[in-house]
Formats: C-alpha cells, structure tokens, sequence
C-alpha cells in the first residue's frame, strides 16, 4: 500500500470517514505504515493463521465428507442385502440426507454469529460422529434412512460455518486458494475413503460377528468424535478474541478487513432481520444460487463414484482402490486452479474452463464401454467440477464482504438452496441403468454448460455493478464518500472481483 498515491489517500480517507471510533482508530494507526512494514506483518500474521487455523478445518472437512458419503462405499460390502435394500433405496438413503443438510443450513450460520465457533463447530461435529457411528446399528431400511436424514441435520452447520470463518480472517483475494485447501478435503476424504473401505471391506467382513460395512461406519464415527473434542481448543475464534496472536496482530488482522473493504468483521451490531432482507433483495444472491445449484448437480456421481467405478467389471477391493488416483489428481488440479485463480484474482475462466472438461468426462463415459476410455473420464469428470466449485466459495464470499450477518445469510443461502440440487440429483443414476448410466450422464454433460453459462451471466452482472459503482464515486460532492444505500454500503475504490 502506498500512502503516498493520491488515489490511496483518497480511498484511505473515505474509509476512515465511514467507520466507528474503535475502528477509525485501528485504521489510521496502521494505513500510514510503509510497503515493507506491511508485508513483514501480513506474512507474520498469515504463518499463524494458515498454520492454525487451515489445518483443522481441513481435517474436519475430510471427516465431514467421509461420514457423509461414506454410504457409497458401504454400498459395495453387503449393506443393500443386509437391510433388504432394492430399487431406488439407496438413492433416497442418499439424498435424504440433504433434506436435513438444508433445513439446518440459514439458522446454523445465524448462531454462528452468536456462539463461538471452536465450541459450537466443535459440538456439532462430534454429536455428527456419534450417529455416524450409529448408523452401525441400523437393521432396516427405515432406520438407515432416520439415521441419514438426522446426520445431514448436523453436519449442516459446519461447512457454510467454515466459509464463514475463513472470511473473517482473510481479505477477499487471499480466499480463493485457502478455499481450495479446505475443499480439498473432499477429494482427500473420497481418496481416504477408499483406501480405508478397501482395507475394512477386505479384512474385517464378518470379524466379531459383524458386517464390514458396520466396522466402516463405527471405525469412521469414532474417528470424528476424536478430532471433534480436539477441536475444541484447537479451533480459533476471530481476529479480535484469539489469544495466540498478539495485541498488536489482533489489531492489524481488524484492520486487513477494513483496508480491504471499508468495514471491519464484527458479528454483532446488523440485526438479523435486517441482515436477512438485505440478502434476500440483493439480486446477486440469486445469481450465486443458480450457479451453485448447477454445480453441485453436476458432482452428483460422486454419491456413487464407487457404484460407477465398478461399472469397469474389477473385485471390489480392486474398484475401491481405483478411485484413490481420481482423487488424488482432482486435489492436485484443484490446488493449481484456485492457487491461479487467487494470484490473477479472476474468477470467471476459472469456473467456465474446468466445467467444459467435467462436460466432455460425462459425454466419454456415457459414450462408449471401452474401459481405457471410461477410466479416462472418470478422470475429467471430479477433475472439472470440484475445483470450479472451490472457485464458486471463494467468489460467493468475495462478492457479498459486509455486513458480517449479510455475508454469513448469503453464504448459507447459497448453499442451503445450491445443495437442494443433491436431493434429486442421486436419482440420475439409477441402478437399472449400469453401466453407461446414459440418462445421468447425459443430464449431467447438459448441466454443466449450463454452469458455464451462469458464470458468464454472473461475470457481466459483477462487471455492470463495478461500473455503477465507478459512476456513483464520480459523482459524489464529498470526495472520496462511500457507496450503497443503509448498511449495504460499499467503501470508495471497492470492486467485485470477475
């Protein structure tokens, strides 16, 4: 930052000009720091909290994932003819569990905004082990299907409660490939996944008495009630109350948010009903949804990427150890995507270009029964569309800043309302349809472009904002005086990212 640019100066005085006292202070006590001072202690806070706070929630994300789709590989043990399974019951054992996902996501993120996360995060993780644990004990259809739709009740709260989180401490151009850290868990946790399926289904089926799909989920659920309870203390807080930085980091982490938007993060202070209507008549919201929506729909084969990986006619151990190298490539093409897409700090290509190759994966495997070419695309197919869902956080957060209860409404919205599209999307691959899944596949192609297409949509609307936002500095009799109406006010300089 240099304090010499007259422009800066400009933005820096509007800034000030348009926060409270505390914060007003904050800021001016840091913006007259030079260049070098600046990228000493943005380095020196960023170590702390990359090596704090990243970890954590990635292991946390992985047994979030795991204890969620664990059912698929499950699937391949003798969990359909031990509960009397047939026709679409998996696929409704699968997708009610988003049934509770959804209905938990907007009230989960509005008490985050109360509570503290350590503990709040920290609780519902490890209540979210306890019935992933139980599921052991289903006899029946109905009881695996009670227990689903109770599991994705609590593990709602955690993943739009970690975006949330990780905007409270980052500045909108450094999310993106943290994001791409923390979803990596996903692919980390399928690869996980298989690896220990793999070694429960082929060592302990039977051992004790028990099936070896039960061994995976209390194996599993134990797991995650471990790491929960270390979560506790391990997890931070926010900049303002974690106690492993020091005074002087405290303050500087504050004042990161205001210099990037005008506003510091405080969780108090919007009334809730106000933060609601402010998200719900902001027309980008709607946007962010549909984007999402198409996306999630378009991961839908991963509820039954094991399923599809069999398709190929190996054992089932050698099935589930196939999966490890998809998914060990869709998390290193993720980290370079939004790694790249953070350091240009573009968004838009970064979701329309992994998204064609997600489409051209679903047209390969639909197309032929060839095993080279099908194993090829199974490939392209995660290595699409997860990492321009990594993108879609990180530009969902940079696009909806401040207010923090606007922000933490927004980010659970679009998730809540994305994630309806994994109620219905199980039921696109059928079992009746093994093994080219045509149907599925085919929608899937079509609804890739389809979020392709919404990117751009999202892209020139962004662009549109900018250029109101440009006009509106111009014409503004104070100089430098920030932008918006009431408490949805954009601070002089700001723009979307595209």
């Amino acid at each position: 930052m240099d304090a010499k640019d007259p422009t800066t100066h400009q933005h820096l005085e509007s800034r000030i000009n348009n926060l409270n006292d505390h914060d007003a202070q904050l800021y001016q006590s840091f913006a007259s720091r030079d260049a070098e001072w600046h990228d000493h202690m943005t380095k020196q806070l960023l170590r702390k909290v990359d090596t704090r706070l990243l970890p954590i929630l990635v292991l946390m994300y992985l047994l979030n994932f795991l204890d969620r789709t664990n059912l698929a590989q499950a699937r391949l043990g003798t969990l359909e003819k031990d509960l009397r399974m047939d026709g679409t019951n998996f696929n409704t054992a699968t997708s009610v569990l988003f049934v509770g996902y959804i209905l938990m996501q907007l009230p989960s993120n509005l008490l985050l905004t109360r509570l503290r996360p350590s503990i709040y995060l920290g609780t519902v993780m490890a209540v979210w082990g306890a019935i992933s644990a139980a599921q052991a004990g289903a006899h029946s259809y109905a009881g695996l299907v009670v227990a689903r739709f109770f599991l994705g009740v609590v593990e709602a709260p955690f993943f739009p409660g970690a975006l949330f989180l990780m905007s409270s401490w980052y500045k909108r151009d450094e999310l993106a490939h943290r994001y791409a850290f923390f979803y990596a868990g996903s692919a980390l946790a399928n690869m996980f996944g298989g690896l220990l399926a793999a070694g429960v289904l082929g060592n302990l089926e039977g051992a004790h008495g028990i099936s070896g799909w039960r061994w995976l989920f209390i194996i599993e659920g134990v797991i995650t009630i471990g790491i929960a309870i270390a979560s506790i203390f391990l997890l931070p807080d926010y900049p303002a109350t974690t106690k492993w930085l020091t005074p002087d980091e405290r303050n500087y982490a504050q004042w990161r948010l205001i210099s990037d938007t005008g506003e510091a993060d405080h969780a108090d202070g919007l009334p809730i009903w106000q933060a609601i209507k402010l998200s719900f008549t902001d027309y980008r919201l709607y946007l962010f949804i549909l984007l999402q929506h198409c996306n999630l729909l378009s991961q839908s084969f991963t509820y039954f990427f094991p399923t599809i990986v069999n398709t190929l006619g190996y054992p089932r151990v050698t099935t589930l150890l196939l999966t490890v190298p998809v998914w060990f490539a869709t998390f290193c093409v993720s980290l370079a995507v939004t790694i790249h897409a953070s350091r240009t700090n573009e968004r838009t290509w970064h979701i329309v270009i992994p998204m064609m190759v997600a489409c051209v994966g679903n047209v390969i495997v639909t197309s032929t029964t060839n095993t080279g070419a099908r194993f090829f695309a199974m490939f392209l197919m995660p290595i699409g569309a997860l990492p321009a869902f990594q993108v879609i956080l990180a530009w969902v957060a940079n696009s909806f800043p401040r207010p923090a209860r606007k922000r933490a409404v927004c980010m659970a919205s679009v998730n809540m309302l994305g994630n309806v599209a994994s109620i219905y999307g199980p039921y696109m691959y059928p079992s009746t349809d093994s093994p080219r899944y045509l149907a599925g596949g085919s929608a899937t192609a079509g609804v890739c472009l389809a979020c392709a297409a919404m990117a751009l949509a999202v892209r020139f609307c962004l662009k549109r904002e900018n250029a109101k936002l440009e006009m509106a500095e111009e014409r503004e009799d104070e100089e430098g005086a920030a932008v918006g109406q009431g408490e949805d006010v954009r601070a002089a300089g700001f723009r979307y990212i595209i």
